[in-house]
């Protein structure tokens, strides 16, 4: 049996990563996710491996962008505004062609907005972390052990992909204790035939590059980059369902939030009322077939969310008028409770007793 240990999440990201050959780590201290930093801090100097706190988080994105070109793996972390100084240096990196993994343990906004947990980022990570034409890997654990187990998913799909990969948790799973078990054994990274280390005059030179200045090779690149979008929305959607196959209402929630949703399935079944839980583990690419095969089968659906409803809307473009959908939310860093996720089952599904 695999030992386990008792770690806080942020804690526990980091030495997932380490544990997965991500010993290149490059950051800025922000809270609720400073913990990540601290954590390499110690522990890299002793392995070989590079920790460096930058000057911003503008400098650290940069560095992951050097890193990654070299063909070794790269992380940075922060929380929600850090994460929008590094948008300009991610899309750098996807108009490379390079992997990296960035995590983001998401506070209240917006501004500096406060140190509580959130999920308001949704649309800055699956529709607009950066300017032009691209995507990211977009993982959204609901437990400390699935972080650990996503942080190498992370890196192997965005390696696979030449693409930057983003795990997006929140201030409450970063924060928390659980006990956790680490893999036995790691992938460990092959050569990059991509990697800017010297030809040793056995290969024409690699270069690092996101400028193209003819429109028509512009072009060509975004739509070489499109079509292995098209292949990871084929074979890389991961979505969890609970309780659905003869549920009469459905709700749909991700990472911490899907917790307290999940405690108040289990309540309105209680109750009698035949509720489920779709919970999207990657919301790019989103699980849209699990929404619409859902919504062809109920009534209501209801999107639960630490935000004002950001992902409602994709629930609602999925569900695409075959059913109504509602949201349910609490905002400012106040995490829902499942008494008020209840009642909104209740409200929607004629309050069953």
């Amino acid at each position: 049996m695999a030992e386990k240990y008792l770690m806080k999440g942020n804690e526990a990201i980091a030495e997932a990563a380490i544990r997965n050959g991500c010993i290149h780590f490059f950051g800025y201290p922000i809270t609720p996710q400073t913990e990540v930093s601290a954590y390499m801090s110690k522990v890299l100097p002793k392995i070989g491996g590079t920790f460096l706190q930058a000057e911003s988080e503008i400098a650290a994105i940069n560095m992951v962008l050097g890193a990654a070109s070299c063909g070794v793996r790269a992380m940075t972390s922060s929380s929600s505004p850090g994460i929008s100084l590094k948008s300009e240096g991610v899309s750098y990196i996807a108009g490379s062609d390079l992997p990296c993994v960035i995590l983001n343990v998401m506070r209240g906004g917006p501004g500096l907005g406060g140190i509580q947990p959130s999920q308001a980022d949704y649309w800055q990570a699956t529709k607009a972390l950066g300017h032009g034409d691209f995507q990211l890997l977009v993982f959204a654990p609901a437990t400390v052990q699935e972080i650990v187990n996503l942080i190498g998913t992370a890196f192997d799909l965005a390696e696979k992909y030449r693409m930057p990969a983003l795990i997006l948790a929140d201030g409450m799973l970063g924060q928390m204790m659980e006990p956790v078990e680490f893999p036995e054994t790691v992938s460990k990274p092959a050569e990059k035939p991509y990697a800017t280390t010297g030809t040793q005059g056995k290969r024409k030179p690699n270069i690092t590059n996101s400028l193209y200045l003819k429109p028509d090779e512009l072009e060509r690149t975004v739509r070489e980059r499109f079509a292995r979008y098209d292949v990871i929305k084929q074979n890389e959607v991961r979505c969890e369902e609970y309780l659905t196959d003869d549920a009469d209402i459905i709700l749909v929630a991700y990472g911490a939030t899907a917790r307290v949703v999940r405690s108040a399935v289990e309540d309105a079944r209680a109750c009698g009322i035949k509720a489920g839980l779709i919970r999207p583990i990657t919301l790019w690419p989103f699980p849209e077939e699990a929404i619409r095969k859902a919504a062809a089968r109920v009534d209501h659906m209801i999107t639960v969310e630490m935000s004002m409803g950001q992902m409602v809307e994709d629930v609602r473009l999925y569900a695409n008028g075959q059913c109504d959908v509602h949201f349910f939310g609490r905002t400012g860093g106040i995490v829902p409770t499942p008494a008020e996720v209840l009642e909104q089952i209740k409200k929607y599904a004629g309050g069953a007793e």
